[in-house]
């Protein structure tokens, strides 16, 4: 399973980052990736979760 965070953004005072990962459908067994953007304390916590 790849995972990547991919860019850092920044609007204003706060500091962002998208963050891609690749889900592995369990019915049908396709990948699909979900996005997010949030603060780079938290990207490592979003990657790890199932």
């Amino acid at each position: 399973m790849a995972k990547k965070s991919i860019a850092s953004l920044q609007t204003g005072s706060k500091r962002l980052t998208k963050v891609i990962k690749m889900v592995k459908s369990p019915k049908s067994g396709a990948y699909t990736f979900s996005e997010s953007i949030m603060a780079p304390e938290m990207v490592s916590d979003w990657l790890n979760k199932k």
